[in-house]
């Protein structure tokens, strides 16, 4: 397994060329590269020329940090089709950039909209079908993630989405703060996915369901709105034993082709302190849990 870092709260005061070397100095041996204005951006075409890519594969290597995995995140569900359209080129261009980082993961999120969910779905089926051939030529997994506000967000439904794709190069992201949006347990999700779990982000959240759902309040009341947050260990409600218990029950720790991404984005004033700290705490949950759970 490879644990690695989401620079994003990095973006604002170093460049994108200087964020292996921050990732290095907090202790981590690998970054995760999320959506960046200068390089694969939200939604759009990447802005990363072959120049870009090769200098930030140099100053990874510089650095001494490994690359784990590229997240874009693209309108590949649609339901509009002019922008699946173009999610779909926007695709094939982080592939490319991502073979020429030198990395085969891909994680990234199913995007499409919920209240269109069987149109988002067919749009989602439509994209895969041009885009699978080109994941299973270029060696790229690609880990999906059920994120708040997508056409699926449900685990347990996720992965009957991501089988029904009948490729083993597509998996999925269990996202540690977004268990509370998922139904059902994380242990019965963790279990049912199997070895199709290949990627966590380790974040903490609140329970949006506790105080009768009062745990946290949007006005007006009935928002169709999805809340959470990514907050460092301890300060939500994610059972972390349950997680790191479920992942040791899958021997996650022990495979070569998962990663562990920290990811939190509710601390930027004191990113630094909390990067360490999550790394620590993660390495300790896995040592309390690696041999004692199977």
């Amino acid at each position: 397994m490879k644990i690695a870092l989401d620079p994003t709260p990095f973006h604002h005061d170093h460049s994108l060329l200087e964020l292996p070397a921050v990732v290095a100095d907090l202790g981590y041996e690998y970054l995760q590269l999320t959506p960046h204005r200068d390089f694969i951006p939200f939604f759009n075409h990447p802005r990363a020329d072959d120049a870009l890519v090769a200098k930030f594969r140099a100053a990874c290597a510089d650095a001494g940090v490994g690359i784990a995995s590229v997240l874009p995140v693209l309108r590949w569900s649609g339901p509009d089709e002019d922008a699946r359209e173009a999610a779909v080129r926007n695709w094939k261009r982080v592939v490319q950039i991502t073979v020429d980082l030198g990395v085969n993961v891909i994680n990234t999120e199913f995007s499409g909209r919920p209240e269109k969910a069987e149109e988002s779905e067919r749009c989602f089926f439509r994209s895969m079908e041009e885009l699978v051939p080109l994941f299973e030529r270029e060696g790229i997994d690609v880990r999906i993630d059920p994120h708040p506000d997508d056409f699926v967000e449900d685990g347990m439904e996720a992965l009957r989405i991501i089988r029904g794709v009948n490729s083993s190069n597509i998996g999925m992201v269990f996202v540690a703060c977004h268990s509370f949006h998922m139904g059902g347990s994380v242990a019965e999700i963790m279990a049912a996915a199997g070895e199709r779990l290949r990627l966590v982000h380790v974040a903490d959240t609140m329970d949006h369901h506790r105080s009768h759902g009062l745990r946290y309040i949007t006005n007006p009341p009935g928002n169709p709105v999805r809340v959470h947050q990514h907050l460092k260990i301890g300060d939500g409600d994610v059972d972390w034993d349950e997680f790191f218990g479920g992942l040791a029950r899958l021997g996650f720790y022990d495979r070569d082709d998962t990663v562990m991404v920290s990811s939190v984005f509710a601390e930027d004033e004191t990113a630094h302190e909390v990067s360490r700290y999550q790394l620590k705490t993660m390495t300790d949950y896995i040592t309390k849990h690696r041999f004692v759970e199977r």
